[in-house]
Parts: structure tokens; sequence; C-alpha cells
């Protein structure tokens, strides 16, 4: 588990350069920022997420019948990261946050959509920030 990277992730710098090449600036990981969001557009409170499957527990009910050894650490780990990405969730949009998740391999298979997803949410609040 050493090696597991929290940030700078491939999922993650993927995502994060095709903004870039688009000409989207953004922070990454910002330690401000409840939670620590892969990657904010605070201007906009725009808070996004790249996670990955196993850690963070894509259809677990039917993953966790796959893990065969040490099933009581895996179980407190991957539940414990889920219940801390629901309260993540719940303290960001209380703050008036929106918040994006995209899976790992949402990202590797269809970043377009993922980049699209991500425009189109900064275009909406764009719109709402100069209503005030």
């Amino acid at each position: 588990m050493q090696a597991v990277k929290a940030k700078n992730t491939k999922i993650e710098n993927r995502l994060a350069k095709s903004l870039f090449a688009r000409g989207y600036r953004y922070r990454k990981n910002d330690k401000k920022v409840f939670g620590k969001p892969d990657i904010t557009f605070k201007r906009y409170k725009i808070a996004i997420f790249c996670d990955s499957e196993f850690w963070h527990g894509k259809d677990w009910e039917t993953q966790r019948l796959e893990i065969k050894s040490n099933k009581d650490f895996w179980y407190n780990k991957i539940e414990s990261n889920i219940n801390r990405d629901n309260l993540v969730n719940c303290k960001l949009k209380e703050s008036g946050w929106t918040i994006l998740r995209f899976w790992g391999n949402d990202i590797e298979n269809n970043l377009d959509f993922c980049v699209n997803s991500i425009i189109e949410t900064i275009k909406k609040r764009q719109k709402t920030n100069d209503l005030y």
C-alpha cells in the first residue's frame, strides 16, 4: 500500500492535462478545500474527484464478494473510504460547491465525456455567477 499514490495519479493527470490543453486553469489537491479534491475551480466552487474503482468501492455490494484474503481489513478500509467520500460530498454541498466524481475507467475510456461534463458545469456556474 505504500506505493499507492494519493495525488498525481495517472487518471488525475490525464483529466487535468486535457482540461489544461483546452485552456482551463485549476488547482490540484488544494488543501484549503475540504476533502482535498483532485481538481478545483475555486472561482466557480467546483470540486472534481478522480476515484479508482477498487479504493472507492464502485459496485461495492458485488465487488466485496471477490475479495478472498484479509477480508476484515479490506471491508473496513473500503467502507471507510466510501463513508469519507459521502461526508466530503455533504460538507462541500453545504458550502455551495458543485461536486463531480469520475471513476477511473470513465476517465480512461471516455475522457472527452468527462471533460465536456466539467466544461458544461463551469459554464452553468459562470451564468449563475454573472447573475450576482
